[in-house]
């Protein structure tokens, strides 16, 4: 089950794994506009962990990215797209998971119209995303966006 990290305690451990954006700070990645999630297992491990952005414009690269959601956070207001700018996982099909329970949750909890990636410009990433049901929106020279039905 989907479980949505409030402290910078939860999430400060977790930054050091991040295998496509360890640079971003556990601080930057609970700024209003942000969401941190995680599943677990039934031994309470955590099992992958997916990091939302809300945003009203699909970014290309992380600086618009966080500009992208400071603009759309302003009076307390949510994105109406949700970019997942990093996902992994530490267990076989945990990735898989984690994407289509936080696509739900932000369907449902959400004023959202679209779920879109931030995603390297790797291979593994594209892979991934299209075999989950992604379809690739653009390639730009620093990222590459896929998006999931909503």
């Amino acid at each position: 089950m989907l479980e949505k990290l409030e402290t910078l305690e939860q999430v400060y451990t977790l930054c050091k794994d991040d295998p496509v954006r360890p640079h971003i700070s556990g601080d930057q990645r609970l700024q209003k506009g942000k969401d941190v999630f995680v599943i677990r297992d039934d031994n309470k491990n955590i099992t992958a962990v997916i990091c939302i952005a809300y945003t009203n414009e699909v970014p290309t690269n992380e600086k618009e990215l966080d500009y992208y959601t400071q603009v759309a956070c302003q009076d307390g207001q949510h994105g109406s797209i949700a970019v997942a700018y990093t996902v992994w996982s530490y267990s076989k099909g945990a990735g898989r998971e984690i994407v289509l329970q936080a696509r739900d949750f932000v369907k449902n909890n959400r004023p959202v119209t679209r779920l879109v990636t931030l995603s390297p410009l790797t291979i593994m990433a594209e892979r991934f995303h299209l075999r989950n049901g992604a379809t690739l929106l653009a390639k730009h020279p620093y990222a590459q966006n896929f998006e999931y039905k909503i």
